[in-house]
């Protein structure tokens, strides 16, 4: 983010910034500081988008201090009365971490930098990098614009982005966080989340495909990656049709190749029978605000059971008449592996014909 303009505001006047401002959400971040007592033990406490580290003193320690603006880094000891925490300049677009290494992340008003078709991705690395069960705090700008600058700004250059609370919400589950409570204070949204044991979305807007499977199994949720054992036949089909050009990499598949990927319903379980009536309809409406939102070229359905609780009970595969947020739907097969009558060159065939409809 060195390039971004918000960052380069904060480079270059990070002792005026500092002069004029000071820690806000004090009770908030006591408040979080409490979660923590009873959240997962192991790994550090990330302040993602730390600034000259206000609130580091607040956390639970270990903390790890990560800012995009070498200038506010170097600030971080100076803030902070106690000790002095792990500090590294990262991007929050790809957090420089190992998967599930944070038990929790505090992120007051840095995510409000990135432009809302960012969010969803940066979040989903974010996923990666917490243990499941991990507390979250994100504090976002509330309204409806698009990372734009603001007239009375005193710091001109920075840009910022502004969300509906109902988009806001919808974004947080894709990424596989269970929202506790939203407060609305001042027109910034604060969010209490958890990290929750399933797959986020990786999703963007202007996708060639957007794959949508029913949900993930509890081997894909506990790995990260959706269609993930080995005897699955979906990465393989996309391999041989052209859409990927690198296995079980979901994010490399959107940055890429354009192709997103999200679930009907978030839960994982042993079995689809085990999901609820409820969880369908609120899943299908989440992909139809998705669909809208995001104008990916098809909505491919992989497998009969999320395809037809979506479309039609009597669907078949190949190209719906029904559409999904206004997006043209294609259904295929299922690829697991136990559905031996559907060969792979048939699966490879599906990809390309839903493909063919963008």
């Amino acid at each position: 983010m060195g390039r971004e303009p918000s960052v380069a505001v904060y480079e270059s006047r990070a002792q005026e910034w500092m002069s004029r401002r000071a820690r806000q959400y004090g009770d908030r971040l006591e408040h979080f500081a409490a979660r923590l007592a009873s959240g997962p033990g192991d790994g550090a406490v990330a302040d993602l988008g730390c600034g000259p580290g206000w609130h580091v003193d607040g956390l639970p320690q270990p903390v790890l201090a990560l800012d995009a603006s070498r200038a506010m880094l170097a600030e971080v000891g100076a803030a902070a009365s106690g000790t002095v925490p792990m500090r590294v300049a990262a991007d929050l677009r790809a957090l420089p971490l190992r998967d599930r290494c944070l038990r929790a992340a505090w992120a007051s008003r840095s995510y409000i930098h990135l432009a809302r078709a960012e969010v969803s991705l940066a979040l989903a690395d974010l996923h990666r990098a917490l243990a499941p069960g991990a507390a979250v705090e994100l504090h976002l700008f509330a309204g409806d614009t698009e990372w734009d600058e603001r007239a009375d700004d005193d710091f001109p250059g920075r840009r910022f982005s502004r969300w509906p609370e109902a988009w806001l919400r919808d974004v947080l589950v894709g990424a596989g966080l269970a929202v506790e409570n939203i407060e609305q204070r001042n027109r910034v949204l604060l969010v209490s989340a958890t990290r929750l044991h399933t797959l986020a979305d990786t999703v963007a807007p202007s996708m060639r495909m957007l794959v949508c499977g029913l949900n993930p199994s509890l081997y894909a949720a506990e790995v990260g990656v959706g269609f993930a054992r080995g005897s699955n036949r979906f990465w393989p089909a996309a391999l041989a049709a052209g859409l990927v050009s690198r296995a079980r990499d979901p994010r490399h598949a959107l940055v890429a190749h354009h192709i997103g990927m999200t679930d009907l319903v978030k839960r994982p379980t042993r079995q689809a029978a085990e999901l609820t009536a409820a969880e369908y309809r609120d899943g299908l409406a989440r992909l139809e605000r998705l669909a809208e939102r995001l104008e990916p070229g098809v909505v491919c359905f992989v497998g009969r059971a999320g395809g037809r609780a979506a479309l039609d009970r009597r669907a078949s595969p190949g190209p719906q008449s029904r559409r999904i947020g206004g997006r043209p739907a294609y259904l295929m097969p299922s690829t697991s592996g136990l559905n031996a009558r559907t060969s792979l060159e048939d699966l490879t065939a599906h990809l390309r014909a839903a493909a063919a409809l963008e």
